[in-house]
C-alpha cells in the first residue's frame, strides 16, 4: 500500500505524524520516531513566555488568559528560568536536520504578536520545514468581542507569513462562533493548514486542599468527534490542508479522520501510553486497513466520509441531531 501524503506541500511517507510534545524535545526519541515510520514530527512548543522575560510583560500575558497550558507550567516559578531552552530549542531543529529525513516542525505557542516574529524567522534558519503555532488564548475579558479575538490570531498569522518562507500550520481552538468563516480567513490571512483541535487544559479543583489541580489526562478515543466533524465540514472547501488531533490512540481514529479528509493525521497520547515503536503497529494497521478495503494510496480513500463526498449532506448538519434523537427514543 502507498502510504506517502501531501502535508502542506510537504511529502509525507506516512500520514501518522507525532504532534507537538515533550517526547520530540530529545534527538533520539526523534530518530526512533522516523525509524518506526513517522511521516513528521512536530518539536515540542517554544512558548511565548520563554521568549518574553520582561517582568511586566510578563504578568501581562498572564493576566490575559484564564488558564496556562501545563506543558508551560516548568517556566512559571521563576523568571530567571525563562530564557533557558531557546537556544537548545533551535539547535535541536539543526541537529534533528542533520539525521533524519523527515518533515521536521517547529512549534510557536502564545497569544501575542511580540516575540513570535524573530524567533519563527529563527527556526527557518535551524532548518525547520514548517512551523506550527498554537494560539492558547482563553478569551477571559468580558469587555473583548468576537471581532478582536479573530483580529488577534488573525494579525499574527500575517505577520509570522510575512517574516518566514516555510509553510505555517496554525492550531486553533473550536470555540469560534462561526468556525468555517474564521477557517476561510485564516487561508485568506496565509495559513498554509489548520490543525483541528488544540485540546485546552481545563483547571480542576482539589476540594480538601482547596487549590487548582494541575493533572494532565490523555486524550481517548471518543474525543475525536468535534474535530471529525469540523474536517467532515471543511474538505474541499478551503484550499489548504488539513491536519487532526486528538483522541488518537490506533489506526482506527487515523482511519476516520483521514475519510473525513485530514491530510495528516497527529498523536501524542497513544505514544505516551504504548512506546514509540506504537508508531509501527499503527502504520501496519493502517495498511493492513486499506488493503482489507481495496484502497492502494490514501488518495483513494481521503475524505470519502466529508461532507462534500457522502449521498447526504445533511448527515453533518441539523437533521443528523435529530436521527440520533429519535434512534434513542
Amino acid at each position: 500500500m502507498k502510504m506517502h501524503t501531501n502535508y502542506m506541500g510537504l511529502k509525507l511517507n506516512s500520514p501518522i505524524v507525532v504532534s507537538a510534545c515533550t517526547l520530540t524535545e530529545k534527538l533520539d526519541n526523534i530518530l526512533k520516531m522516523e525509524d518506526y515510520g513517522a511521516g513528521a514530527v512536530v518539536m515540542p512548543s517554544l512558548f511565548e513566555e520563554q521568549i518574553r522575560r520582561e517582568e511586566a510583560v510578563f504578568n501581562s500575558v498572564l493576566s490575559e488568559t484564564s488558564y496556562a497550558f501545563p506543558e508551560a507550567m516548568d517556566y512559571f516559578p521563576g523568571l530567571d528560568e525563562y530564557n533557558i531552552g531557546i537556544n537548545e530549542y533551535l539547535e535541536n531543529i539543526r541537529k534533528a536536520k542533520q539525521r533524519v529525513k523527515i518533515p521536521i516542525i517547529a512549534s510557536l505557542n502564545g497569544i501575542t504578536n511580540e516575540g513570535w516574529i524573530d524567533y519563527a524567522k529563527q527556526m527557518q534558519q535551524a532548518g525547520a520545514d514548517a512551523i506550527e503555532i498554537n494560539i492558547f488564548f482563553i478569551p477571559g475579558d468580558l469587555n473583548m468581542s468576537t471581532a478582536e479575538v479573530e483580529h488577534r490570531y488573525l494579525n499574527i498569522i500575517e505577520n509570522i507569513k510575512q517574516t518566514v518562507t516555510i509553510p505555517v500550520a496554525v492550531k486553533l481552538n473550536p470555540y469560534f462562533s462561526a468556525m468555517g468563516n474564521i477557517a476561510l480567513r485564516m487561508k485568506n490571512a496565509g495559513a498554509d493548514a489548520l490543525v483541528l483541535f488544540n485540546r485546552f487544559y481545563q483547571p480542576d479543583f482539589d476540594i480538601h486542599e482547596l487549590i487548582i489541580k494541575t493533572d494532565l489526562h490523555y486524550s481517548v478515543a471518543g474525543e475525536i468527534r468535534l474535530p471529525l466533524l469540523w474536517i467532515g465540514m471543511l474538505y474541499g472547501k478551503l484550499g489548504l490542508s488539513l491536519a487532526a488531533t486528538t483522541g488518537v490512540q490506533s489506526a482506527v481514529e487515523v482511519v476516520k479522520y483521514l475519510l473525513a479528509g485530514a491530510d495528516v493525521v497527529m498523536t501524542a497520547s497513544s505514544l505516551y501510553k504504548n512506546g514509540i515503536p506504537y508508531l509501527n503497529t499503527m502504520n501496519k494497521d493502517l495498511n493492513d486497513w486499506m488493503y482489507m478495503m481495496g484502497f492502494d494510496n490514501i488518495a483513494a480513500f481521503k475524505g470519502l466520509m466529508s461532507q462534500q463526498h457522502i449521498s447526504d449532506p445533511t448527515a453533518y448538519e441539523r437533521s443528523n441531531y435529530i436521527r440520533i434523537l429519535e434512534g434513542a427514543r
